[in-house]
């Protein structure tokens, strides 16, 4: 079954290398989506691929890099869209 999880992370994960140490991870898994710094200084995640992928970026993201420090993760899973091929860092805010 394929899903869509939408993540913000809280906590240290700016300056710490968490948005291409999340696409190495999503790429790993097989995840498609994209990872982006918010300019309140958190990180902002949207994953979709098979359900067992997906959760384990989002564990994973729980965590993060070595240097991250992680305080919270609001999730939200939506209805899978199939829109992405890849998993990209965007450096927007």
């Amino acid at each position: 079954m394929k899903v869509r999880a939408h993540l913000v992370i809280s906590g240290m994960v700016q300056g710490v290398f968490f948005r291409s140490s999340t696409k190495s991870e999503a790429t790993r898994l097989g995840v498609q989506g994209w990872v982006r710094n918010l300019s309140d200084g958190r990180v902002e995640v949207v994953a979709e691929g098979e359900k067992a992928d997906v959760e384990k970026l989002v564990a994973w993201c729980h965590r993060g890099p070595v240097g991250a420090r992680v305080i919270k993760v609001d999730s939200l899973w939506e209805s899978y869209t199939g829109e992405y091929s890849s998993f990209s860092v965007s450096y927007e805010y």
